[in-house]
């Protein structure tokens, strides 16, 4: 489970964000389905670290959209939520508040054929280990998610993000473990799935609540995906997902 990554994974050092005993419903602000600049089509998947929550609706998104838009690449977020404020430039995500893995793979097929993404960031499996819910499992049910995505996009390009810490002891020692088996698991998928390194990019310190992150660690994981994806040219290039 600890095996080294392959030469063709992106490893990014950095932390996704944990997402809580049982994650609550974020405010949706601002919410314009629809908008874009143009260009690749990204969807940004997974729980309440990519809905936004807390103190700053929105999460990642928000800083990521605008670094992309700073380097010059336009881009277009997909799914079926929107949710966020006026400084983000595209409010379109797959962020479920409070959802676990096998919940976004028994919807996962629906979203991608009506999004058509070319790009995924995936960050999930916080709620599998904090609602206690067969976490022995988990890298299992990672592993079968991502092959549906890639089944049913083929030339998407899916970048799988780790899980950050957090403050309790108890699901700290259970993120740990998970993210241990993601390195090989993620180096068993093929050319087009990446690893994104999230754990080092955040600490305890950037979570308003011991779960969810501050504004600043919303901009840290921003900073982690924004250099993954530039790191992967592809994965900023329009193409067709399917």
């Amino acid at each position: 489970m600890h095996a080294q990554p392959s030469r063709r994974m992106v490893i990014v050092g950095g932390a996704l964000t944990t997402a809580g005993l049982v994650l609550g419903r974020a405010p949706a602000s601002a919410a314009v389905p629809g908008e874009s600049n143009g260009g690749v089509r990204i969807m940004p998947l997974g729980d309440s670290l990519t809905d936004g929550y807390t103190s700053y609706p929105g999460g990642y998104r928000v800083k990521l959209w605008q670094l992309l838009a700073a380097a010059g690449h336009k881009v277009d977020f997909v799914g079926s939520m929107a949710n966020g404020p006026a400084a983000l430039g595209d409010h379109d995500h797959e962020g479920h508040t409070g959802w676990r893995i096998d919940q976004l793979d028994a919807n996962i097929d629906t979203w991608l054929d009506e999004s058509d993404p070319r790009t995924v960031l995936l960050l999930i499996g916080t709620n599998d280990l904090n609602q206690n819910h067969d976490i022995a499992n988990a890298p299992r049910r990672l592993s079968g998610l991502i092959d549906r995505i890639r089944a049913v996009k083929p030339r998407s390009v899916l970048f799988v993000a780790t899980v950050p810490p957090q403050s309790d002891a108890t699901f700290e020692a259970r993120v740990k473990a998970f993210n241990a088996a993601i390195p090989s698991l993620v180096a068993q998928k093929g050319p087009d799935v990446h690893l994104v390194k999230m754990y080092d990019a955040l600490s305890t310190a950037d979570l308003v609540d011991g779960i969810h992150p501050t504004k600043v660690g919303c901009e840290k994981m921003a900073a982690v995906w924004f250099h993954a994806l530039r790191s992967v040219p592809a994965a900023l290039t329009s193409a067709s997902g399917g």
